[in-house]
């Protein structure tokens, strides 16, 4: 692995663990186990490499995402898929947990690829849905794109219980939920 790639692995995890004010260029060097001049030489400075580790972080969770949302089966199925895949409940969403963070979400540049990604999950999600009403798995009055962001608001909502309590059984309460009252929902 080079260098860059140690900087933007090490800004990943630091980022999720700490957030942004957190994320101290010397942690960062240090995790990397890179010099300060390895870092300033690939990136402009602390800004520059968080935006590059946050927008892995995004690509990261797409794909993820579209492994069981593209998989074969049907809407509920693959929906099912995503929701229970395993995950660090307890480290939260790492998209999901910077949008928490005041200075990422003052940051312009920043802010959009979680944005973005938040936004894409929705889609998805709402396009597998509507894949689910095309095929009679759904009835036509389910809204995809309300149930869609329903389902993003209990997982990132999850997240934020499982938190709390230091547990993940209110998250995996909140999944089993969305999921019985989405599968109330097929036929």
């Amino acid at each position: 692995m080079d260098t860059a790639e140690r900087l933007i692995q090490s800004t990943q995890e630091l980022l999720w663990e700490r957030g942004y004010v957190g994320t101290s260029p010397k942690a960062i060097q240090q995790r990397a186990g890179v010099g300060q001049g390895s870092m300033y030489h690939h990136f402009s400075g602390k800004p520059g490499l968080a935006l590059a580790a946050v927008r892995r972080s995004a690509e990261e969770m797409r794909a993820k995402a579209e492994a069981q949302l593209s998989a074969p089966g049907g809407a509920v199925e693959r929906v099912s898929a995503y929701l229970l895949r395993e995950r660090e409940v307890l480290r939260g969403c790492p998209i999901g947990r910077l949008t928490q963070d005041p200075d990422v979400i003052a940051s312009e540049s920043l802010r959009a690829p979680l944005d973005e990604t938040l936004g894409w999950l929705r889609g998805r999600l709402a396009e597998v849905l509507a894949e689910g009403q095309a095929r009679g798995e759904l009835p036509r009055g389910l809204v995809p794109a309300e149930t869609a962001a329903t389902i993003v608001a209990v997982l990132q909502g999850g997240y934020v219980l499982a938190r709390a309590a230091g547990s993940a059984e209110p998250f995996d309460q909140a999944i089993r939920g969305v999921l019985a009252l989405l599968s109330s929902q097929a036929r």
